[in-house]
């Protein structure tokens, strides 16, 4: 445990130029010197060290992405899914789910599992052979066998067998043993297997299987239509069958007398092993007789599985088939039962199905049971046991793309009783209509763990949907689904400017902001609309309130030098909802005041104005729209926060803030970015100088009104821009060179769109752009892009004035809203070259060539001469060749944060506050004054105070939190939940009940204040508040940008975790900013990440793996120390089902099928060493009775100890049992043979 002491005014450094950090005051004079603050001491004991950290994946939620291939355990009841990116997914129980992952990436061709072995054979693409230990919790690869000579197509491993048969692409067939993977020197040659006459080859092998009569009989298929069947005893062929058609599967009847194909032209062929000269029966299921005569040609049949049952007509059933006949017609799956034809129309294409039986064995009678379904975005299970096919409900959560994911919460340590409210409101929504039957796939066990906890998992979707996951014990169950588009009337493209405002997801939803504790819940989408719910039990008769806020600059706002005054964006207030605060009653803009604006704006979805029934759960009450002003849409919403204690909303974008109170229904401020400085202004801005003079610079750490002067060396360039050692005092009269200056410097925050260039433009990326526009989200992606408001050339005032249109020819408004699943792009990402690196990354995600500031010294003659000028992110120097479109520049809000904070240096005791961060690294605090009293509360006026502290690091702000004195975390304030549609009880009036975490309430021990945590793309500081000191400064990246960054609590204490665009996961601990962990986890390969990455509380993350996929993860060692509990048992000791009784000849004297050893046929004894080239064995960690042992535990040693017992027992009882019956056979013989004894010892000779 270490304690830490700064002394605050050692804290502050000088920079090469001499001047001094020192600390903002919104009171004093620009430029003046400022005094030290008085020297305190804060202690805080921090407890994290690095050895609480520890990263690694924990589990893989939804459904696997772009799936190849299906395996069933009929005994263990486990399920197998491969993937094209070389991923395998097991599934068992509810509960028991396993993610695998092959190193190479090499897509799965095939899964066999060795059944009631625990253990899994994977084929891949890159033609290796994988061996999975299923045996453990985490499956490992124990043994590899690379083919180097030949590619593999089509694998088969009998029951029981360990001896596993490999088809090639050559149409040979390999042998290899299972336990030691090694290779055969048995090799069915494709020029043996088929007549010596034949000219063409067969193609490659795409069928294997042991014939069920004969084990011995090895059934061969190849892709041109022949088929051999392979006796390997006499290693020669038994019949060849040359057929016309490409065969696409083969399936034996149980008895193994017939055996049924599927081909290329939709044909099903049934032959019989008598007669192999031509098939016994020919059909077309789906092909029709034309009226000529002639079958319409039909698709191939992909699959057929030919099924016997006990006490009806076999099943037949496949995939594909149908007919040309009828364009874009939906894939099927056709199930056959006797003269009935059923045909299931599925909602994707079909990857792979396979028929689940009662018996593992394939000589008896099948009885199927069900068909598992492997769609391309979908699993689904058909129970065959009722006539109407009902499918099973899954309980796994393979629906989270249902639409596709856009944004993601994680929510852990939720209140207790959330989860259960909102299963049972959720509940009465479920659909009807499944199978009454359990899920087939229950194998495995799964616990629920000690270390468990309420979380809550929140996707958006593209669609408008919100679902809440519960998400407690590494599980995943879909507890509510909530639709924000029904608050909308539905869009009508046909009706005037609507045309303009068709979008093919208009109601995609970009954000999420959730209080737990007051169940109020806040949507932003991306139609630049917020949607307030709040939660009940109760259905209610409601009316959706609608606030329009027009947060628009105009075209007055480009700042020129001929301009003196730039127009705040304020909107024309609604009855009621003036700004209370005397120094916001600015003009309107005049898109908002004038007529001829009001005429020409449109909201870009329509409120459902009326009276409606509204179900339990979250009810909508109030909708916030930014609408179009004068031809120009409204700019995406960059960040919101929400308070119920304060009843307050507050959002912003790159043109303004705006704070909505929510309980009034009234807007209370809304303002651009520039006018919240006042004059606390932190920029210096002049004209642009011809002139190489002495350039003065703010500080890197914080901004005082006091400023002290800091030199700079002589800028090389002979156009650079000066700036005086004195602030403006007014800082709405800018120069038109200096308004590049105010770029837009904000990381990726929030990956959604924005405008496309171009006409009828659909981009698979997160984000588009308006003209020359690098932007994300209404913000710019890095404190190295252009603004986000450029984009749009100045236009010359005309008789028209701001009426002319803004929007250029070919600019849709909107556009199709990416999900986040749908976007993978490779973005270069270097350790070394940082800002080249950065760029190049950026210029691939947008599509544009554009302008960095911080990379002058390599983008423009430019460069700065000393480190500190580059790494200051507020003076640099300018081109004068920069194009009018850089100039008309804004500051974007990024994020905001509500809580009970000091506004100013001055102040005693805590108040409301909101903290603003913007993409310029500017921290405002706006002080605010709510009433207590509810009465008051709901009739009184919130009034906004002047801006407060300025405070400022590098790059982009994305986080706030705060901590007491003592280095605990304090929450912002909240009311706790009541449900305002129950019915009203007199002795219990219904009040707001507020819960506040206070600063204040540790000032006995460690003074006044609290600590402020803010963190930047770029950087991390700790102030002390009040007095707006910095105590602790930790620069994150140099050569990256963080993307995510969160204070959470992790073993008890609190730190901050950073999630950085080269991949790197990285937690620091709290106040001092040391460096706890640093790991390279994940290179930003796409966007995916970027967009849903989210920390929370434990010491766990999530984010969008794949467009399907959520995966988790923990950098917390207590929770990957208790990982394993936590995780599913994938194989459980089972004793395999007995066969069924062969009858007594057969038991006694034997069969064909049982005298077949494979071990004196494939062994190297017999069929010596294949060739060491033809394949390359990889050993894994150990042998497979090694890894059994070390993976299973005593129990299960136990278990199978036991098990075995019981079946040497079975064994020897059987034994008993036949020598009985061989003494009672011997003893009748006897009697027999000694009644003919007497029967003729006295006869003669000749009397026989």
């Amino acid at each position: 445990m270490k304690k830490f002491r700064k002394v605050l005014d050692g804290l502050t450094t000088s920079s090469p130029g001499g001047g001094t950090m020192g600390s903002p005051s919104c009171g004093s004079a620009a430029g003046t010197p400022t005094t030290a603050p008085t020297p305190k001491e804060i202690d805080v004991q921090e407890t994290l060290v690095s050895e609480n950290f520890q990263l690694c994946k924990t589990v893989r939620h939804g459904f696997p992405y772009q799936p190849t291939a299906l395996a069933f355990d009929p005994v263990q009841k486990i399920l197998a899914i491969g993937s094209r990116s070389g991923g395998v997914r097991i599934l068992g129980r509810p509960g028991v789910d396993c993610f695998c992952q092959h190193e190479s990436g090499a897509a799965v061709l095939q899964l066999q599992f060795l059944i009631n072995e625990g253990a899994l054979v994977t084929a891949c693409a890159d033609d290796t052979l994988h061996l999975w230990n299923l045996r453990q919790r985490r499956p490992a690869i124990l043994h590899s066998l690379k083919f180097n000579r030949e590619r593999i197509t089509f694998c088969h491993l009998p029951f029981q067998s360990k001896w596993l048969y490999v088809g090639t692409e050559r149409g040979n067939t390999h042998i290899v043993n299972i336990e030691s993977f090694i290779l055969s020197g048995y090799v069915i040659m494709w020029n043996k297997a088929i007549e010596l006459s034949t000219k063409t080859h067969p193609g490659p092998v795409v069928h294997l299987s042991d014939s069920p009569k004969d084990e011995g009989k090895l059934l061969i298929g190849f892709e041109s239509g022949t088929i051999v069947q392979w006796d390997l005893r006499a290693k020669k062929a038994d019949f060849r069958i040359y057929y016309d058609e490409a065969i696409h599967s083969v399936s034996w009847h149980h008895e193994g007398k017939q055996f049924m194909c599927s081909h290329s032209d939709g044909s099903l062929t049934l032959w019989n092993l008598r007669n192999t000269s031509k098939p016994v029966q020919v059909t077309f299921p789906h092909g029709k007789i034309q009226k000529d005569g002639r079958k319409e040609s039909c698709k191939p049949i992909l699959k057929v599985d030919y099924k016997t049952t006990r006490n009806s007509e076999p099943f037949v059933i496949f995939s594909g088939g149908l007919s040309y006949d009828k364009a874009g017609r939906r894939p099927t799956l056709t199930i056959m039962h006797g003269k009935a034809i059923t045909v299931l129309e599925m909602d994707y294409p079909i990857v792979e199905f396979m028929t689940l039986c009662e018996t593992p064995y394939n000589n008896e009678v099948q009885d199927p049971f069900a068909v598992v379904v492997l769609l391309e975005k979908d699993l689904i299970v058909v129970d065959l046991t009722q006539s109407n096919f009902p499918v099973f409900e899954n309980p796994y959560p393979m629906d989270i793309h249902e639409s596709p994911v856009t944004c993601t919460a994680y929510f852990a340590d939720c209140p207790p009783d959330i989860i259960p409210v909102l299963y049972s409101i959720g509940a009465k929504h479920k659909k009807t209509g499944y199978s009454q039957k359990e899920w087939p796939v229950s194998g495995g066990m799964w616990t629920l763990g000690s270390h468990t906890y309420p979380e809550i998992i929140i996707t958006g979707h593209a669609d408008g949907s919100i679902k809440f996951w519960d998400g407690s014990a590494i599980t995943l169950q879909m507890l509510y689904k909530l639709k924000t588009s029904k608050v909308f009337e539905k869009p009508k493209p046909s009706e005037g400017r609507a045309a303009e405002l068709v979008d093919e997801d208009p109601f995609a939803v970009q954000m999420v902001s959730w209080c737990p504790q007051s169940r109020i819940f806040c949507v932003v989408g991306i139609s630049a609309h917020i949607i307030l719910y709040r939660f009940s039990k109760y259905d209610a008769n409601t009316q959706i309130v609608s606030l329009e806020v027009r947060l628009q600059c105009e075209s007055e706002d480009v700042i020129s030098p001929s301009e003196n005054e730039n127009n705040p964006c304020f909107s024309e207030p609604h009855s009621g909802s003036h700004s209370p605060q005397p120094h916001h009653q600015h003009p309107a803009s005049p898109g908002g005041g004038t007529p001829e604006g009001v005429k020409d704006s449109a909201l870009c979805l329509k409120v459902k104005d009326r009276v409606a029934r509204v179900p339990p759960g979250y009810q909508a009450e109030l909708v916030i729209q930014l609408p179009w002003m004068d031809g120009e849409p409204p700019q995406q919403i960059s960040s919101l926060d929400i308070n119920s204690a304060y009843g307050l909303l507050a959002f912003g974008n790159c043109n303004g803030l705006a704070v909505v109170d929510y309980l009034q229904k009234t807007i209370l401020l809304c303002m651009s970015t520039l006018d919240l400085y006042g004059a606390a202004d932190p920029y210096q801005r002049l004209t642009r100088s011809p002139r190489r003079n002495r350039q003065s610079t703010s500080g890197l750490t914080e901004l005082s009104d006091n400023q002290q002067s800091v030199d700079m060396e002589r800028s090389k360039s002979p156009t650079s821009v000066h700036y005086p050692t004195s602030l403006h005092n007014d800082p709405r009269v800018l120069p038109e060179p200096v308004a590049s200056l105010r770029a837009s410097h904000c990381s990726p925050v929030f990956y959604l769109l924005d405008n496309v260039k171009g006409p009828g433009r659909k981009l698979s990326l997160p984000t588009d752009l308006k003209t020359d526009l690098d932007h994300v989200n209404g913000h710019c992606t890095s404190p190295t892009s252009q603004p986000c408001s450029a984009g749009k050339p100045r236009i010359p005032m005309g008789p028209e004035g701001p009426r002319l249109a803004r929007r250029g020819p070919g600019r849709p408004p909107f556009r199709k809203a990416q999900s986040a699943a749908c976007m993978e792009i490779s973005l270069p990402v270097s350790h070394t070259e940082g800002y080249a690196s950065r760029r190049a990354m950026l210029q691939q995600l947008h599509g544009v060539t554009m302008y960095s500031h911080d990379e002058h010294h390599t983008a423009t003659p430019y460069c700065w001469s000393d480190r500190e000028s580059r790494e200051n992110s507020f003076s640099r120097s300018r081109s004068s060749s920069v194009s009018s479109i850089d100039r008309d520049t804004k500051e974007a809000i990024t994020t905001l944060q509500f809580g009970e904070s000091y506004g100013r240096k001055s102040d005693a005791l805590p108040t409301p506050c909101l903290w603003v961060g913007t993409s310029l690294g500017v921290i405002l605090v706006i002080p605010m004054s709510i009433p207590t009293d509810q009465d008051e509360r709901m009739e009184e006026p919130v009034t906004i105070g002047p801006s407060g502290a300025v405070l400022m690091l590098k790059g982009s702000v994305l986080r706030f939190g705060f901590l007491d004195c003592m280095g605990a975390l304090i929450q912002s304030p909240y009311e706790v939940w009541r449900d305002l549609n129950a019915p009203e009880d007199p002795d219990r009036p219904r009040k707001r009940k507020l819960v506040h975490y206070s600063p204040s309430s540790s000032q006995d021990t460690c003074g006044e204040g609290h600590l402020a945590i803010v963190c930047s793309e770029r950087q991390a500081k700790v102030f002390l508040m009040p007095s707006q000191s910095c105590l602790f400064v930790h620069n994150i990246t140099e050569s990256s940008f963080v993307l995510r960054a969160d204070v959470v609590s992790v073993c008890n204490s609190v730190c901050l975790a950073c999630f950085c665009a080269n991949g790197h996961v990285m937690t620091l601990s709290l106040p001092s900013l040391r460096p706890l962990m640093d790991v390279s986890y994940l290179p930003l390969t796409d966007m995916r990440i970027a967009r849903t990455f989210c920390f929370t509380n434990g010491g766990q993350a999530l984010y969008l793996s794949s467009p399907t996929e959520i995966q988790r993860i923990t950098y917390s060692q207590e929770m990957y120390d208790n990982l394993q509990e936590m995780l599913g048992e994938l194989f459980t000791p089972i004793e395999t089902p007995e066969a069924q009784n062969r009858g007594f000849l057969k038991g006694f004297f034997g069969g064909n099928a049982h005298t077949f050893d494979r071990e004196e046929l494939f062994g190297e004894a017999a069929a010596g060493k294949a060739s060491r080239s033809l394949a390359q064995h990889i050993p894994g960690q150990a042998g497979v009775e090694g890894m059994k042992v070390a993976a299973s535990g005593a129990v299960g040693e136990l278990a199978r100890a036991r098990i075995a017992l019981d079946e040497r027992g079975q064994r020897l009882g059987e034994l008993e049992e036949r020598t009985a019956l061989m003494m009672t056979s011997a003893e009748t013989f006897s009697k027999h043979a000694h009644e003919l004894m007497l029967k003729c010892k006295d006869k003669k000779w000749y009397q026989f």
